[in-house]
């Protein structure tokens, strides 16, 4: 197995390292008896389900017209495809990763953006990395404030380790690299800090397989992710989660899938403020958590120094495909995305999709020389699309020289926006405008300004009032929802709000482009099939519940929105 970079190993890790071992000790009797024991779930951020279509066939102008994602196709082989897979909407990643987790839309779960809104909180103790300004909390006072579940919440947001004071290597961010300081928090419970686990409404199947006695291990882009294991905290038993947007710095010991040596930075005249500034830094990144799945199906920690057990629950999320389809890297003017609406990838997009797949390889083989892949469901999926795919259709709207700004840039001007959505960490706007009011009052006069300006915005739908609380929760204080944003704003195809000079598509929005993603279900038990009826990623949860020989309905989402879990899944779901 590959060996995690620099090794720093203190008297304070090995006392956690025992610990660990104790604790796996007492994993030895196995809740999970039935024949699917372990569920391995992927998040391949970006990858729609024409990418897969694609990559699984073979194009003509690509890759000499062979498939260039064989491993992603064995596992159609073995698996149930769904053509008409659907992420949450908004499609970000935080509501993306949640609505895996829970089986919930943001309805029920609240989770509408890493960057949104609470009316019912109050402003952290500290300004967050990202700008979320610090502010008073006086228990029983209820004022309403902007929230962040980002890397702003990170002890030190430039590191790799996010700062964690415990880290046994340059790479070993979690938990401990959560800044309680730097948490909204909660004047109706004397004023405590919300950690990422207490924000989520709703239990996740981390929670239930680790209540249950399972093991559970997960790896994601902040340590804010660590919100998997659902409220309570404490759910999941190794969590791993480098830092994504620190700054890049070699990693001795790793290769990537690709072929990639990371002892040097691969890419270094990127912008070394953020591994998502390079087609090749990125896969250095994702090889991280490649490398500690692999241990995880070894036994053993995410560092792969302790020995555990094999978790019932594992994975990660991939950010390559992500960058690969939405980066315009200058310091090599090498562009990325694709080159028509049929979805042909360009040559950085190409690289990106190759490496996922060889990735996925490494740990089907993995499974299979530990005599585990007839035991274990892979589930592989995306938390969110991206926008356009067409490269026509991209503008990046705000800023003088495109004459157009933002639905919040043109609301604040009109005084009804809140001061924390305006200023610092800065308003929940991708491919969507999620909008929060000063007083629902100003609803109305709101919509009116930006019915009237629809060219300004590039405004494609407006959703507000009776059209929100169809799809989600009444906007407003308890007893409505403090979270639901009180005007949704969705642009034309291929319009973002970002306004950025690197980027050539987006996510967050309700667009086909955005929710459309890859969907396989795959175990060598299974009859092979491809599903066309639409399906939703929420129903991955009750159905990792439902195959690891648990219930379903122990999930909350599965008793308060009835989400079923997936259909044709002959021979695994009995």
């Amino acid at each position: 197995m590959k060996k995690s970079p620099l090794l720093l190993v203190s008297a304070a890790a090995l006392f956690a390292a025992s610990a660990i071992a104790q604790h796996a000790g007492k994993k030895d009797n196995d809740p999970i008896h039935g024949p699917i024991r372990h569920v391995l779930l992927l998040s391949i951020d970006g990858m729609h389900a024409v990418d897969f279509l694609n990559c699984s066939r073979g194009l003509s102008t690509v890759n000499n017209g062979d498939p260039y994602c064989p491993y992603l196709a064995s596992l159609a082989f073995d698996g149930v495809v769904y053509k008409s897979a659907s992420t949450s909407k908004p499609s970000d990643s935080f509501p993306g990763l949640m609505n895996l987790m829970t089986g919930a839309t943001p309805r029920t779960m609240g989770i509408y953006y890493d960057v949104a809104y609470d009316r019912t909180l109050s402003p952290p103790a500290t300004t967050t990395g990202n700008g979320n300004a610090a502010g008073t909390c006086t228990p029983g006072t209820i004022t309403g404030y902007t929230t962040e579940y980002d890397e702003g919440i990170d002890l030190n947001q430039t590191l790799l380790n996010g700062g964690n004071p415990n880290a046994k290597t340059i790479d070993d961010g979690g938990i401990g690299s959560i800044d309680s300081t730097k948490l909204d928090r909660d004047p109706t419970n004397g004023c405590a800090p919300v950690f990422p686990w207490n924000f989520v409404r709703t239990n996740t199947i981390f929670g239930l397989i680790h209540q249950a006695g399972g093991y559970t291990a997960w790896s994601d882009k902040h340590p804010s992710y660590s919100s998997v294991g659902g409220p309570g905290g404490g759910n999941v038993d190794d969590y791993y989660s480098p830092e994504i947007n620190s700054n890049v710095v070699a990693l001795p010991g790793v290769k990537t899938a690709s072929g990639i040596d990371c002892s040097t930075i691969p890419d270094p005249n990127a912008d070394l403020t953020s591994w998502t500034n390079s087609f090749q830094n990125i896969q250095c990144y994702d090889q991280l958590k490649v490398n500690a799945v692999l241990h995880w199906i070894d036994g053993k920690d995410h560092l792969g120094l302790t020995k555990t057990t094999v978790p019932n629950i594992l994975g990660m999320n991939f950010q390559a495909v992500s960058v690969g389809q939405k980066l315009i890297e200058k310091s090599d003017s090498a562009t990325g995305g694709y080159l028509d609406a049929e979805g042909t990838p360009t040559a950085p997009l190409l690289s990106e999709i190759q490496f996922a797949d060889k990735a996925v390889g490494s740990m089907i083989r993995e499974l299979q020389d530990r005599g585990l892949y007839e035991s274990t469901l892979i589930i592989v999926t995306a938390k969110h699309g991206q926008s356009p795919i067409d490269p026509n259709l991209y503008k990046a709207v705000p800023g003088k020289n495109n004459n157009g700004e933002s639905p919040v840039t043109l609301l604040t001007g009109a005084g009804y926006i809140p001061a924390s959505e305006s200023g610092g960490v800065g308003p929940t706007e991708d491919d969507v405008s999620l909008i929060w009011l000063n007083s629902a009052a100003d609803t109305l006069p709101a919509v009116q300004l930006l019915e009237q300006n629809p060219t300004v915005i590039g405004l494609g739908q407006i959703f507000y009032g009776r059209s929100v609380s169809l799809n989600f929760n009444s906007p407003g204080l308890p007893p409505d929802d403090p979270r639901t944003p009180d005007i949704i704003v969705t642009p034309n195809i291929g319009i973002t709000y970002t306004g950025s000079s690197t980027k050539l598509a987006e996510h967050g929005g309700f667009s086909h482009d955005d929710t459309n993603v890859i969907l396989i279900v795959s175990n060598p038990g299974a009859v092979p099939r491809v599903v066309n009826e639409p399906v939703s990623t929420n129903q991955i949860a009750p159905t990792v519940i439902d195959v690891l020989g648990l219930d379903p309905t122990r999930l909350d989402a599965v008793r308060e929105e009835g989400t079923v879990v997936l259909p044709d899944l002959t021979g695994l779901i009995k």
